[in-house]
């Protein structure tokens, strides 16, 4: 998948749960989801269930614990796409 294209879908995922709105319109691979675009660790939860169902994946409970930045979302997804 084209990493531009998969930061924008992620963009739109995200939206709803950022509380930096300004943060959300800069997103880059290096954007962290809790520092950056002030995602709390319940909403995160949310995010991760989100990119499931939009990607038809299952994400592990110690991916999930890695999935705190756009590239580790990118490299998970990625992966679990590899595998199908």
């Amino acid at each position: 998948m084209d990493k531009g294209t998969f930061i924008e879908q992620l963009k739109e995922i995200v939206r709803p749960y950022a509380k930096n709105q300004a943060a959300l319109a800069q997103i880059n691979a290096s954007t962290d989801f809790i520092n950056d675009l002030k995602i709390n660790s319940a909403n995160l939860v949310d995010v991760v269930l989100d990119v499931e169902e939009k990607y038809d994946i299952v994400i592990q409970n110690e991916e999930m614990e890695r999935m705190l930045n756009v590239q580790a979302a990118m490299d998970i997804v990625e992966a679990k796409l590899n595998e199908k």
